[in-house]
């Protein structure tokens, strides 16, 4: 936790720092308008304080009072020496004050202090503290010779009259043995004086639990940040292993791939992956992890090597995710588990070879058809069990016809009336036209469920793949 004197290092203390200073001028602007108040009923006769003397305090306290908005103006506010000007001008213009209403003006020295607290800043607090005593004790025995008579004080009723007077009097009443400096000191200072530290003790406890909630929440605010940065690296991270390159594969016409994947705020697991399994062979997946986050994003890449790694050439998709499977139960510590679909195509006869591992059933669109959901037999996800044997499935696949896979993301992306984007939107969103390349498939997809959401954030990744099947090179769409 930041020491309970450190102010001013975070940005939130600065902010503050800024605000109290704002609200201090403030305040001394509303002081010097009491000032100005107390003024003008002085000359109207309703105060007994001698007119001369006023007029020559009170504009000097009134200008005091008006310093920091002038500070403020200046463009001071952000600097650290700002509030100690702003305070000290604050306890100056009382000191003046004080000085011709001595005996009246013990409120107003408690409200440097209380003011104080809005700093967060005990250093703050001690320091008007401090002067608040020092400037009361130095305006009382000034107010003697000046102030408002107190008989109290002086043990007499009449007013001497002057200053010259009065000191004459306090001499000869000393030479009698009646120190007036000390009984003033220990009638009028002390009590007074007392009265103030326990503001002081009230205030400091304010600022000291209000700088801890404040270094608190600044902790927090940067600890925030930081997380916000890592996951910021770690989807482009997630990102950057994902093939983007498109066209994949200029060289090969026997078909056309892309994919998109639109990550949501918070870091997640989704993934797609296309690769050539041998000369002959093209591998498609697409996967979903449980949870959110960085653990989830290292999860991903952990399934996503395996299955690459695993998927060679006369191994069928079952065999790869019941390996998969057992090497990711066996090592996953935090219960994640992985919804997969990888389809493997045989690009001479347009076998296609599946498994699926509890994901979302493809779309497929046969020779610019509308696309329907494939009927498919979900297998347990992976990392679930870790001897659950997949089965692999088989489609053929003519020239032209499409496939199209997906998370659920898209299936599961909300509108703005709270209701889901669905299968039955999926088909009757992808185009129809046997023209339309897999790129603008997806395209199409991705405006389809913007139009849909419009704008709203979403809880989970967007990621989709369009497979067109061209067979072999002279195949003309």
């Amino acid at each position: 936790m930041m020491p309970p004197d450190m102010e001013g290092h975070g940005d939130l203390f600065h902010l503050n720092e800024e605000q109290a200073n704002r609200y201090t001028a403030a305040c001394l602007r509303l002081a010097s308008l009491i000032a100005a108040l107390i003024w003008i009923l002085n000359i109207a006769g309703f105060f007994i304080v001698d007119r001369t003397m006023m007029n020559m305090i009170m504009p000097l306290s009134i200008l005091l009072f008006l310093v920091p908005s002038v500070l403020e103006k200046a463009g001071m506010n952000g600097r650290k020496e700002t509030k100690y000007l702003m305070i000290g001008c604050f306890a100056l213009g009382i000191a003046m004050l004080s000085a011709v209403l001595t005996m009246h003006a013990v409120l107003a020295w408690s409200c440097p202090i209380i003011l104080s607290c809005h700093y967060y800043s005990p250093r703050v607090t001690r320091f008007t503290t401090f002067a608040v005593l020092s400037l009361m004790l130095v305006t009382f025995y000034l107010g003697l010779a000046i102030g408002v008579w107190d008989s109290n004080v002086m043990h007499a009723v009449e007013d001497p009259g002057s200053a010259s007077q009065r000191l004459g009097y306090i001499g000869r009443h000393m030479s009698t043995g009646d120190n007036i400096y000390v009984r003033g000191f220990n009638f009028y200072y002390l009590p007074r004086a007392m009265i103030l530290v326990l503001v002081h003790l009230i205030s400091m406890t304010l600022s000291r639990r209000t700088h801890a909630l404040v270094s608190m929440q600044d902790r927090l605010v940067r600890d925030t940040e930081r997380i916000r940065a890592e996951l910021d690296i770690a989807t482009e991270i997630q990102t950057s292993v994902l093939p983007s390159t498109f066209p994949a594969f200029p060289d090969r016409e026997e078909f056309d791939i892309f994919a998109s994947m639109t990550p949501a705020k918070e870091v997640g697991g989704d993934f797609y992956d296309f690769f050539m399994v041998d000369e002959n062979h093209l591998a498609v997946v697409m996967a979903d992890v449980s949870g959110k986050g960085v653990p989830a994003a290292l999860f991903m890449m952990i399934g996503k090597t395996l299955i690459k790694n695993h998927t060679i050439p006369g191994r069928t998709p079952g065999e790869v995710f019941t390996i998969v499977n057992r090497l990711l139960a066996e090592s996953d510590k935090e219960g994640f588990f992985i919804t997969a679909f990888e389809g493997v195509l045989d690009l001479s006869s347009g076998e296609f070879l599946y498994a699926n591992a509890g994901h979302e059933p493809p779309f497929i669109s046969r020779s610019g058809s509308p696309f329907a959901a494939e009927r498919v037999t979900p297998g347990f996800v992976l990392a679930g069990l870790d001897d659950t044997v997949y089965k692999t499935g088989r489609i053929m696949l003519s020239p032209g016809d499409r496939l199209f896979l997906y998370t659920d993301g898209v299936s599961e992306a909300v509108g703005t009336d709270d209701s889901l984007f669905g299968r039955d939107r999926i088909g009757k969103a992808l185009p129809v036209s046997g023209t339309v390349s897999p790129e603008n498939i997806v395209r199409a997809m991705v405006d389809s469920l913007r139009s849909f959401t419009a704008g709203r954030d979403q809880a989970d990744d967007i990621t989709m793949l369009c497979l067109e099947y061209r067979a072999g090179k002279g195949f003309d769409r």
